[in-house]
């Protein structure tokens, strides 16, 4: 099933929301009907997470994710990370990184298998998903300079 939803008259949901297989993150001051419409369709399944990273509502953009942790930037607050952790499933690894390139979720684009980063990513990011048995999936380095989000 589709539905259709905007966030305060945009169409670019991905930048304002984060979903995975096991949590959904929703950016905070949006309108009601945007909130509404990932309740009602996930909210029996996986938990529906209100929140903002760095007090900023971009949540999508700045973060990246999989069934198994999620990465949040190094801007991200002690009040922000901790409610993240409270709201999570217990086996979902929440992990605050120090990296300049900080809207993750631009630079990264990952699932339960495979990751695709940005050429100027740290090696720490990649030496993040290889540290755990559950995360430990092939990271693909793209050649060129480019948002890797617009590619997947």
């Amino acid at each position: 099933m589709a539905l259709r939803t905007q966030f305060e008259g945009h169409n670019d949901i991905g930048v304002f929301s984060k979903l995975t297989n096991k949590y959904c993150l929703v950016s905070v001051g949006g309108s009601e009907n945007f909130y509404s419409v990932f309740e009602a369709e996930l909210s029996e399944n996986i938990p529906v997470v209100h929140t903002t990273i760095a007090g900023i509502r971009t949540v999508g953009r700045l973060t990246v994710g999989n069934s198994h942790g999620l990465l949040v930037p190094h801007t991200t607050t002690d009040q922000e990370l901790l409610h993240l952790t409270n709201s999570l499933p217990d086996n979902i690894k929440v992990m605050r990184i120090e990296e300049r390139l900080s809207a993750l979720g631009n630079t990264m684009a990952c699932n339960d298998y495979v990751a695709l980063v940005h050429p100027d990513l740290d090696k720490v990011i990649e030496s993040i998903f290889k540290l755990d048995g559950e995360m430990n999936i092939p990271v693909v380095g793209l050649a060129h300079d480019a948002l890797v989000e617009s590619l997947s």
